[in-house]
């Protein structure tokens, strides 16, 4: 108890004197501090600055989680990005989610995920991928991404955005579990709470469409 006492107290004076070292630097010698120098959390040192690039909310703290949800809205594989971006994990996630269900044969992602080596190795990959170009569009690529099944599944993906406010909604918008290890748990069991409470839906709607013509028929007598 008392070794773990110490390492902690000299954990945080590390921290302390990392951090006289930075102001003095920053303010007094006038530098700009790299930003994988930046810690952003003594007590989560995990924490990621994330730029959203939103109006209102344009930066978080935390890190970010890449979810793959089917047309059904179960949340089939998810993923915690330590230091990776959008594009890093697009094969990735695709290849993992494609062990666990190898009839995955289509997949729409956000521009933010576009790379030129993505758009060649997620073909090799899927069948169907749709994944918008960050960057002018050539002819071929306005063909591509103007054409209706593009556009419809497209319009497809926003679905996703709702799975992601209901995470959020139901608890994932702030982990209250310590250390990186504790967040890719409480992270997991979010998505699996999602997916039970989903199913529930599911369910229910069975439920209700089998009695639905039972009402009527007695309505009608």
């Amino acid at each position: 108890m008392v070794i773990g006492l110490v390492f902690t107290i000299e954990n945080f004076i590390a921290h302390a004197e990392r951090q006289i070292d930075q102001i003095h630097r920053r303010v007094i010698l006038g530098e700009i501090i790299p930003h994988a120098e930046k810690v952003f959390s003594i007590f989560e040192e995990h924490t990621e600055w994330i730029s959203k690039g939103k109006a209102g909310v344009p930066v978080e703290l935390g890190l970010k989680v890449c979810v793959l949800e089917d047309q059904h809205g179960f949340i089939l594989h998810h993923r915690v990005m330590k230091h990776e971006s959008d594009e890093q994990v697009a094969v990735p996630m695709v290849e993992e989610s494609k062990k666990k269900f190898s009839d995955l044969t289509a997949c729409s992602f956000d521009k933010g995920f576009h790379s030129p080596a993505n758009q060649k190795d997620l073909q090799e990959h899927l069948d169907n991928l749709i994944l918008p170009k960050k960057d002018k569009l050539s002819l071929k690529d306005k063909e591509r991404e103007y054409s209706p099944s593009f556009i419809q599944a497209r319009h497809q993906h926003s679905a996703v955005e709702s799975g992601i406010n209901a995470l959020e909604v139901h608890g994932l918008d702030r982990c209250p579990d310590h250390g990186v290890n504790g967040f890719k748990r409480y992270v997991a069991l979010a998505v699996l709470a999602r997916n039970i409470q989903q199913l529930g839906v599911k369910l229910r709607q069975k439920e209700l469409a089998l009695l639905e013509p039972k009402e009527k028929l007695k309505k009608a007598a």
